[in-house]
């Protein structure tokens, strides 16, 4: 693990707090990279405030510019900001954590009342890997997990750094507070049977990964039976073996298109990875306060977080599956395709990333997310002949669990912490994934 660097809390940081807001605050001081050259006038918005000491005078830095003695509290005061509906803190170094608690209040737009204190997942272990491309020339952030808040117009945020000898942790250096609006989604171009419109250039190629499964435009992908569904090996790039196949039944899909995804954020090119030997199923650590009619908003400001806050190429995951067993398609470049994600730091390879939409450290996942893991499972890693019962042998690109090069016996159906240290997919959902790994399996037909 890297030193932790102290924050830039100076009078510099407190004199910005009084400035009006503007979108995406702060994009014009960052280096120019593919996360930074976004085109600023897009649906949604990015509001992003800098943290700074709370209660007493900011530290004075040192000749080397970090702060003598890390404050006791940091944060916001309670301010009116334009509406929001999810937050997280980011800061500039990818490879530093924050050691401490991060908690916020928010005012809701309709009412005008004040939640409870609320804690944000300080560690999200989310990321590409270090060699991957989308770290190339950019700006890669660390980040806590992002939080979903519903529509709120105010916010109050303290951080709580972890104490040593009686003395605060530093911090990382750059703690800013991000406000994400996800935007209206865009009016349903097409559904599967409807007439075609006009799709933009970056919408087309997005809905063209798929053309073999769905039409171009079309806002979901249909559910086909287990017979039908051996047709998407060909999909996937793979020939049929000569022996039988165990594809499980392809569960609907909503595509990229049906949950309102801005083509325009991300990267243009898609990135691919050898075939899918594994699955890592995620928590997406944004709580559990949002309704099933909520989820495509909560994914488009998930996607802009992980683009315009963490400078992702794309959201994160493969596909999310919300409480009532909606299965999503997450990062573009065609669900069949082993597109490569930023999900599971030093296993992104050969994978693909799952992320069931809520928090699970207390709290048991609903039985309809369950049963879609299950199907999406199946289905996906039946689309390369994986056995969701077996392991599979991995090797890490580098991770804080196991470095560079080392080969590691994983499920192929594995919790985010089985490839690295961390809580994630919460030990509620991690401990139903021995019985999600035998129902794939008879999904499949073994």
């Amino acid at each position: 693990m890297r030193p932790f660097l102290a924050s830039c809390l100076g009078a510099a940081c407190t004199a910005a707090l009084a400035l009006p807001f503007a979108p995406d605050a702060g994009a014009a001081g960052r280096p120019p990279g593919p996360a930074a050259a976004r085109t600023a006038d897009l649906p949604g918005s990015t509001q992003s405030l800098p943290v700074a000491a709370l209660g007493t005078g900011a530290p004075r830095p040192t000749d080397r510019d970090t702060a003598a003695a890390p404050p006791r509290t940091l944060g916001l005061p309670a301010r009116a900001v334009r509406p929001f509906s999810l937050l997280g803190v980011v800061w500039e170094d990818a490879g530093a954590a924050l050691h401490g608690r991060v908690q916020v209040r928010t005012r809701a737009t309709r009412t005008g009342a004040w939640s409870g204190w609320q804690d944000v997942q300080t560690h999200n272990d989310d990321a590409p890997d270090l060699d991957a491309a989308e770290r190339h020339d950019s700006d890669v952030r660390g980040s806590t997990a992002p939080l979903w808040v519903g529509d709120s117009d105010a916010v109050q945020l303290r951080i709580t750094p972890q104490t040593s000898h009686r003395a605060p942790v530093a911090v990382p250096r750059g703690l800013r507070l991000e406000l994400v609006d996800p935007g209206s989604a865009p009016p349903a171009r097409r559904s599967i049977q409807g007439p075609p419109t006009p799709l933009g250039p970056d919408a087309t190629a997005a809905s063209a990964a798929n053309a073999a499964l769905a039409p171009i435009g079309a806002t979901e992908i249909p559910a086909l039976d287990r017979t039908a569904s051996q047709a998407d090996i060909a999909a996937a790039g793979g020939a049929r073996p000569a022996g039988p196949t165990y594809v499980g039944p392809r569960p609907r899909i909503v595509t990229r298109a049906g949950w309102g995804a801005n083509e325009r954020l991300r990267e243009k090119s898609f990135l691919y990875t050898r075939p899918v030997r594994a699955a890592f199923v995620h928590h997406s650590g944004s709580g559990n306060n949002y309704t099933c009619a909520q989820a495509p908003s909560l994914i488009r400001a998930m996607y802009r977080f992980h683009v315009k806050s963490n400078h992702w190429r794309d959201i994160g995951y493969n596909f999310l599956v919300d409480k009532c067993g909606t299965v999503y398609e997450g990062r573009a470049g065609g669900v069949a395709k082993p597109v490569m994600g930023a999900h599971t730091l030093g296993f992104n390879n050969a994978s693909t990333g799952i992320a069931v939409l809520g928090t699970f450290t207390d709290t048991e996942p609903p039985k309809p997310a369950l049963d879609a893991v299950a199907h999406l499972t199946a289905w996906k890693l039946g689309l390369t002949h994986a056995d969701p019962r077996a392991t599979t042998q991995m090797v890490s690109s580098g991770g804080n669990r196991y470095p560079k090069g080392t080969k590691v016996p994983l499920h192929v159906i594995s919790g985010h912490r089985d490839g690295f240290t961390t809580d994630c997919p919460g030990n509620h959902l991690y401990n139903k994934l021995a019985a999600t790994r035998l129902v794939a399996a008879q999904l499949q037909g073994r």
